[in-house]
């Protein structure tokens, strides 16, 4: 078994300080819910999600490819920036349009994000010679990741109770994300990459450098089942998650908990507390992602494992749903939301060790882009068929015919042909 070698330092706090305060997104156990009390139908709830992770998926690559050209932390910070402005539009809004200009500018900032921090976590890495702790060092810092959701979700069930509103939430999460801007200002220069102040010139000449060696990654065929195989299972992931609280709200009242509470204070109550245990497992699940894939001889093996069995687990929370069996319902979600976690590491890993460093936020990126475009796709799905079927029907179907077109995107696949 591989030892952790990494130390335990200031930079190692600053990178888990940053997820911790990433996520303490307030407003994500309740956003579905927040919409539906809008008047927003599944089928619009599914045209914003997708169109929010269209736009991620077109943006994804150019943001990439300049972070690695003009400064990672500079483009960082412009992404924060562009949450908190879509928060307050959130906060401020309640018809469609302006629920749909607030996803367009969340987007942008996630574009910008995405891939762009765990190039930088690589590349310290591999200046401390720590390449091979990729696994151990990135589960340490997205378990205190996991650690600010479920605290998050758990204050944000207590705000929406006393304040009898899901609006104020999005007030409040722009405080960390404003909290971040400053951390990530503090990481050191030599993150930036190569060049973080070039010219038009080396701009440009930059592009086509990234742009030759992206291409040349993806040339092999093994490297394509492995970004497939990561993202499918995360666009699910990333789709579906927030149906639980459509599961919570339509079993609410068979939940034999808090009588004398009115409806709502009770699905405030259950879904913080649901979702703040969720994410508690989720941080050790991730933290202990290492220690369970040096268990493989090969990361496919649990890759793959675990593909399939998210993937089933979608069909019994949709099975729950309809035979209004909570825990059946509940169960299967929190297992789906787990899984990602325990295996978000062991494929980011994956995918980093099948590309060269410098594109490392390129490839990343590339990685958010396929998983957003299979995100908005499960998204506008889910919305279609819940609307016409109901929630627990579309759970079935969607999860079903990913499950049946596995093979085509399992890790390794083809590995003898």
């Amino acid at each position: 078994m591989v030892r952790k070698t990494f130390d335990r330092n200031i930079q190692l706090f600053k990178f888990s300080a940053y997820g911790f305060l990433k996520n303490l997104r307030f407003y994500e156990p309740f956003l579905l819910l927040f919409l539906l009390e809008n008047g927003i139908s599944y089928t619009q709830i599914g045209i914003l999600y997708g169109v929010r992770e269209i736009l991620i998926n077109i943006f994804e690559i150019p943001s990439g490819m300049m972070a690695d050209a003009t400064g990672r932390r500079r483009t960082m910070v412009f992404s924060f920036i562009l949450f908190s402005i879509s928060f307050v539009i959130f906060y401020l809004s309640s018809s469609f349009g302006f629920f749909l200009l607030a996803m367009i500018v969340f987007a942008l900032g996630n574009a910008f994000r995405s891939g762009v921090h765990k190039a930088m976590i690589f590349q310290y890495l591999k200046q401390k010679g720590w390449q091979n702790q990729k696994i151990h060092y990135y589960g340490y810092t997205r378990s205190w990741s996991q650690i600010g959701t479920a605290l998050s979700a758990l204050a944000a069930g207590f705000i929406v109770f006393y304040q009898d509103s899901y609006r104020i939430i999005f007030l409040v999460t722009v405080i960390p994300y404003i909290l971040d801007i400053f951390l990530i200002m503090s990481y050191p220069s030599f993150l930036d990459g190569d060049k973080a102040k070039p010219s038009w010139t080396d701009i440009k000449q930059k592009f086509r450098l990234i742009f030759r060696d992206f291409l040349i990654t993806f040339r092999s065929w093994k490297r394509i089942t492995a970004v497939l195989n990561v993202s499918v299972y995360s666009g699910f992931y990333k789709a579906s998650r927030d149906y639980l609280q459509a599961v919570i709200k339509t079993l609410g009242p068979l939940l034999p908990l808090l009588y004398g509470f009115s409806k709502q204070d009770k699905i405030s109550i259950v879904v913080g507390f649901s979702y703040f245990i969720i994410y508690s497992l989720s941080s050790i699940a991730s933290r202990r992602s290492g220690i369970i894939a040096d268990r493989f001889r090969h990361l496919t093996i649990p890759l793959n494992i675990t593909l399939l069995l998210g993937l089933s687990m979608g069909i019994l929370a949709g099975i729950g749903q309809i035979s209004e069996i909570p825990l059946l319902a509940i169960i299967p979600f929190i297992l789906i939301i787990l899984i990602e976690n325990l295996r978000n590491p062991m494929g980011v890993s994956y995918i980093a060790s099948k590309t060269q460093s410098h594109v490392h936020a390129s490839v990343l990126s590339a990685h958010s882009q396929l998983k957003s475009l299979i995100a908005a796709l499960i998204a506008f799905a889910l919305g279609f068929f819940s609307d016409r079927f109901g929630v627990g029907n579309a759970l079935i179907i969607v999860s079903s015919v990913f499950l049946i077109l596995s093979p085509l995107y399992a890790a390794g696949y083809r590995k003898n042909k």
